[in-house]
């Protein structure tokens, strides 16, 4: 298992922090979704991990990638 941490934007509430764990899960591979609010931070654990389809799906959410 691989893990990715990516720095991302306008994460500010528990509901955000279930948009993206419940939309990032859908994605292939993927099998662990962390979202640090303070951060900012979004790390992700799996198999064959694909950053641009992982930052494609944070865009498609609402939540750019910095």
């Amino acid at each position: 298992m691989t893990a990715l941490e990516i720095q991302a934007s306008n994460i500010k509430c528990g509901g955000c922090v279930s948009n993206i764990e419940n939309g990032l899960k859908e994605l292939a591979g993927i099998s662990v979704v962390n979202v640090d609010i303070p951060s900012n931070r979004v790390t992700v654990e799996g198999e064959n991990l694909n950053n641009a389809m992982i930052e494609a799906k944070l865009a498609e959410l609402g939540y750019s990638v910095v």
